[in-house]
């Protein structure tokens, strides 16, 4: 094996041609080769080439604000088509990130698929089969007899066909063959071997490589690290310096686009779990209390972006931090995972799987529920967590949603009722709406689907919807209010806030009350049952 050659990320540039298919492994927040990234976008602006890029990102590509990552690349003539999973949403306040900017004016071709199938099509390109043939997206936007996944008119309706086998529907998505993968590792010796300790997830690097490499693309590793030629470990080796073909040294690259470094996210050390910060008592902490009831000991538990993610550390106050093991897309198996756009890693994994291979258990439906958030809501039971009119910008896209949900058995959907301006307080123990949200967010039709309720009725699943005010559930005759807090007025507050009739329980109940109070809740949760070849254990014994 031949030395690599080490580059600077301007030389990396030089490496693309016009029209190439590059993908790019990386999620919000970590695992960008930015420095790549950066490299292409600044030779563009020098020669104005390469041009016409396809780009392809499983996860997402850089931090959540397009200060990192994509949006190097977002410039007119040097993309002509984007494939993601999410993209930087950037907040509602400001402009929007380049790469929307882009979409909206419909300058580029733009698709909008399920992370785990990204991987999935990388990894059957890799193995030359034909494409990933699945039920993830079915009844959802990325059904072509709906959008196909497409997020503008500039886009052609052909990557997503339905088929049929044995009667049932099934999506199919074409492999994807790149002539680049830029992938980034911690370490890299002087022959390729790549080691990834200090990542809180390789990802999906391996697979990308793999699919670029075994198809006659090139191969661009980011690392922070270069050592001396095989002195690594070969057993910490996650991509063979075969795939490899040029290194770009890095030094400065963070772990996050948030943290420098912290070993305890990358399962290099155990901190106590004291050091992280209490969640402040507020609306957002009651309805994560409230979804943290549905839990048992003992489960395997999924956890999405948003409210949904304050759940393990309502158990963490409750002194319950290892009573559920969290498994999230990027690939964190188990601690405690972090919030806001650090999210996707974890405080004192169990494991760290990569990404490609933790979709395997979501998509298979391995766990025993899911947290989600929402930002519509609709009378079918339809949930809409990607698209919003007029305001697509401040949503990342359908990430691993689709994936999770599309075998999920038990899905808890949890956010707030109404959307905008409002002043809704908690005292003595009971909700005050002082002044209501001025958008609802259970509409007549979602603008986008990217959950079909009638899919999971036909499919037996259980949903749930925990808002601040109420708890419903999706049943056969309807959207049923369950329960409603403490002060709320049911007419007032819940059935009259919504576009659509809503049904009411016949055993409807107040909210727990320990819900709105400060102090921990005192929660205890039940055992889940052990699969049924191990329940005469409970009686004999281990022996």
């Amino acid at each position: 094996m031949n030395k690599k050659p080490i580059l600077t990320p301007r030389q990396a540039a030089d490496l693309i041609n016009d029209d190439d298919v590059i993908s790019v492994n990386s999620s919000s927040g970590l695992g960008c080769p930015d420095a790549v990234l950066e490299g292409i976008g600044t030779r563009f602006s020098e020669t104005a080439s390469p041009r016409a890029l396809t780009t392809i990102h499983p996860i997402a590509a850089g931090d959540m604000w397009g200060i990192k990552g994509i949006d190097h690349l977002a410039k007119p003539g040097l993309l002509r088509r984007v494939i993601a999973g999410s993209l930087p949403s950037g907040p509602s306040s400001s402009e929007p990130p380049l790469i929307w900017q882009m979409i909206e004016k419909d300058e580029i071709e733009a698709y909008n698929l399920p992370s785990g199938i990204i991987y999935q099509m990388h990894r059957a390109a890799a193995a030359g089969q034909p494409g990933v043939t699945s039920k993830v997206g079915l009844g959802t936007f990325i059904d072509p007899r709906n959008q196909a996944g497409r997020m503008n008119a500039a886009t052609p309706p052909a990557i997503v066909e339905l088929t049929e086998r044995k009667g049932e529907e099934w999506l199919f998505f074409e492999a994807i063959a790149p002539n680049v993968a830029i992938i980034r590792a911690t370490t890299a010796d002087e022959f390729g071997n790549l080691t990834f300790e200090e990542e809180a997830s390789m990802l999906g690097a391996l697979d990308l490589a793999y699919a670029a490499h075994n198809n006659g693309g090139i191969v661009i590793a980011q690392v922070k690290r270069i050592a001396e030629g095989r002195t690594l470990n070969p057993r910490d080796v996650r991509v063979p310096g075969i795939l490899v073909d040029a290194l770009v040294h890095a030094p400065e690259q963070w772990q996050t686009t948030q943290t420098p470094y912290d070993p305890a996210i990358s399962g290099q050390q155990r901190r106590s779990l004291s050091t992280l910060p209490a969640v402040p008592f507020s609306l957002e902490k009651v309805m994560a209390r409230r979804a943290s009831l549905e839990l048992q000991s003992g489960e395997t538990v999924n956890l999405g972006f948003g409210v949904a993610a304050l759940v393990p550390h309502v158990l963490l106050e409750e002194n319950l931090p290892q009573e559920v093991s969290w498994v999230i897309e990027q690939g964190a198996v188990g601690g405690v995972p972090l919030l806001d756009f650090v999210f996707g890693v974890s405080q004192n994994p169990d494991a760290v799987m990569p990404s490609i291979d933790q979709f395997t258990l979501l998509q298979g439906g391995g766990f025993h529920r899911t947290f989600l958030s929402f930002l519509e809501i609709d009378r079918r039971g339809n949930v809409n967590v990607h698209s919003l009119p007029k305001r697509r910008h401040v949503t990342a896209g359908v990430g691993g949603f689709a994936d999770i949900t599309s075998a999920a058995s038990d899905i808890v959907f949890v956010g707030a009722f109404t959307a905008g301006r409002k002043d809704i307080v908690i005292e003595d123990g009971q909700l005050n709406i002082r002044q209501d949200g001025p958008h609802t967010k259970f509409v007549q039709s979602v603008d986008a689907i990217t959950f079909s309720g009638q899919r999971a009725l036909d499919n037996g699943r259980r949903v749930k919807y925990i808002t601040e005010r109420a708890v419903l559930e999706l049943r056969p005759e309807g959207l049923t209010v369950t329960e409603i807090a403490p002060g709320v007025d049911l007419e007032r507050d819940v059935l009259a806030k919504s576009d659509f009739p809503l049904l009411v329980s016949g055993a409807l109940t107040t909210m727990d009350a320990a819900l709105f109070v400060a102090e921990p809740m005192g929660l205890k949760l039940p055992q889940v049952a052990p699969h049924s070849r191990l329940e005469h254990l409970q009686n004999t014994g281990n022996r």
